[in-house]
């Protein structure tokens, strides 16, 4: 494989800080990854906490991972936040999902839950 293919594979980690599941998302999120995202954020959300998906290092972001967040966020109100990159927040604001998920700029601001800093 060459390095170019290696460096869009999927890398997903989840941790837990301060009573909040982080879930850190690094590569492409396309047909292909997202059922490992999926897998990813349903384990995360087992525990019942508040969750942060870190998507600051991702650089596609498909129409099956946000299927996947849109999934993982029905029924957890403020409990689900995202940090976005462009190249994720283009896509969560042109299908309006924006409306739906709580969009921040930094993990920082999504940790602090304040306001929704992306959505202007």
């Amino acid at each position: 494989m060459s390095g170019e293919g290696a460096s869009r594979m999927l890398d997903v980690q989840v941790r837990t800080e301060d009573g909040t599941e982080i879930v850190t998302v690094h590569g492409e999120v396309d047909m292909a990854s997202a059922p490992q995202l999926q897998t990813a954020l349903e384990d995360a959300q087992r525990g019942g906490k508040p969750m942060v998906v870190d998507m600051s290092d991702v650089g596609f972001l498909g129409s099956a991972g946000l299927s996947a967040l849109l999934v993982i966020s029905e029924g957890r109100q403020d409990q689900l936040r995202v940090v976005a990159s462009d190249a994720v927040r283009r896509p969560i604001e042109l299908t309006a999902l924006d409306k739906l998920l709580a969009v921040y700029d930094s993990l920082d601001a999504a940790l602090a839950g304040g306001a929704n800093t992306a959505a202007s």
